[in-house]
């Protein structure tokens, strides 16, 4: 199973660096290498997963922002702010192995974005997150730290002259460090896998 994400990875980041090509031109009439002007360099978003809140039953509680500065029109970096909180493993969601409480988590990402074919794009982002943990009484009862990769492969679609973006992809998750669970969650943990393979819809604007 390690064979297999190494291969994820590796391939992941190969895919962004080999497109990750320098982005300036040649002028037609000086000969000189120029770069290209970027229009609306900023943007905010967020994720239509926010509409998750909204369910009966155990609250995810879950908020998303992002601001992005696009270095090039090629190369965007993304800031990103993050909570959840969840009541049962990453690896396991949709199963009846629930944690005595639950886990906050408060985390910041810094992503690289490279669009590569027309608005296809690839996108790295490691997230550091502080976990709570609290009993079933809402007590909270240690704290530990988990290290979130993520991968992505997506495109944007833009809308209004190229104000509002959305961006489904598919996104490759991998936690490989999580420290200090308390011995009742670490049971539960005991067999959940630390990788998944999911779908992401972000939607932002430009300015």
């Amino acid at each position: 199973m390690k064979k297999y994400i190494l291969t994820i990875l590796t391939i992941a980041l190969f895919t962004t660096l080999a497109f990750s090509q320098d982005a300036t031109k040649t002028d037609s009439l000086s000969g000189k290498r120029v770069k290209p002007e970027v229009n609306r360099r900023y943007s905010v978003g967020t994720t239509l997963f926010l509409l998750g809140n909204l369910v009966h039953g155990n609250h995810p509680y879950y908020f998303q922002l992002n601001y992005g500065y696009l270095l090039t029109p090629k190369d965007n970096l993304i800031v990103e702010a993050i909570t959840e909180t969840i009541y049962e493993p990453l690896g396991t969601y949709g199963s009846s192995k629930l944690y005595p409480g639950k886990v906050r988590f408060y985390g910041l990402g810094l992503g690289y974005q490279r669009f590569f074919w027309k608005n296809l794009y690839t996108t790295i982002e490691p997230t550091f997150f502080l976990q709570q943990f609290y009993d079933t009484g809402n007590k909270e009862i240690q704290k530990g730290f988990l290290l979130y990769l993520q991968f992505h492969l997506g495109y944007r679609f833009e809308f209004f002259n190229k104000r509002f973006f959305v961006e489904p992809a598919l996104a490759f998750k991998y936690w490989p460090i999580s420290t200090n669970f308390p011995a009742s969650f670490a049971a539960i943990e005991t067999g959940a896998r630390n990788y998944a393979l999911e779908s992401s819809l972000n939607i932002g604007l430009r300015f």
